[in-house]
């Protein structure tokens, strides 16, 4: 295969549409319990690490998603929790205890959900987090790359992954290193989990607000803040949740 723009936006769009019909049931299972936990009053808490994150940036205060979210990252330790910047690196997602104080950082209520992602889906915290939302009663989505996770070994005590305590598991549909396409002198470039995750990410919103429109419901969505009356649109709804939701820094 060579290595091109093209030879990339081949294999993006042969693995958008591959997630896309393979993930429908997934997604639409996912959306009912986030419609489910709206109507409790919930909120979606979602979080990711490293590249994952920006799959929580597609959930949490973005233009056209919901608005009851709140997005969960490693530096809320240090925004949040009082640690030194210095805490944060590349192996702070490997330390299992840090998702405690995650966890108790966040606003967190009995009717919330979790979406959480991880492409190896292997990682201490991760792994960790999942394990304390489901000792705390939450319905929990993940999305993570079923190939990789599969060939990886946990990095958690218990040998468990992120897959093992999801109600709904979506794969990405990213292959094992991520990226697509292969180097003369091996490695590979071109990764693929963040384009198929937001994909993931905005079907599940959309079929959401779906499942309201269709209950006879307002879904609670925000504007863009740089749209004439996005502002005052967005204030109004997140009143409603005053204390509950974080669109993160």
């Amino acid at each position: 295969m060579t290595v091109s723009a093209e030879a990339y936006l081949a294999v993006v769009t042969e693995t958008i549409g591959r997630v896309a019909a393979s993930q429908r049931e997934a997604v639409g299972r996912a959306a009912d319990l986030i419609a489910e936990a709206l109507r409790a009053d919930g909120v979606v808490h979602a979080f990711g690490t490293g590249h994952s994150e920006a799959l929580a940036m597609e959930i949490a205060g973005r233009a056209g998603g919901l608005v009851p979210t709140n997005r969960i990252a490693l530096r809320d330790l240090v925004l949040l929790g009082g640690e030194q910047p210095s805490i944060l690196g590349p192996h702070l997602e490997r330390d299992p205890a840090v998702a405690h104080r995650l966890y108790d950082l966040a606003p967190v209520r009995p009717s919330d959900i979790f979406v959480l992602a991880s492409n190896s889906g292997v990682n201490g915290a991760m792994v960790e987090f999942a394990s304390l939302v489901k000792k705390r009663g939450h319905r929990l989505v993940a999305i993570t790359s079923a190939v990789h996770s599969g060939r990886m070994a946990s990095r958690h005590p218990s040998g468990r992954k992120l897959a093992d305590f999801a109600d709904v598991v979506l794969d990405n549909g990213a292959p094992y290193g991520d990226a697509t396409l292969p180097l003369p002198d091996g490695g590979a470039v071109g990764a693929v989990s963040s384009i198929t995750a937001a994909l993931l990410a905005q079907q599940i919103v959309a079929e959401t607000v779906a499942r309201l429109i269709a209950a006879g419901e307002r879904p609670p969505v925000y504007l863009s803040a740089n749209m004439t009356g996005g502002d005052e649109h967005n204030a109004a709804l997140e009143a409603r949740y005053a204390g509950r939701t974080r669109r993160g820094s």
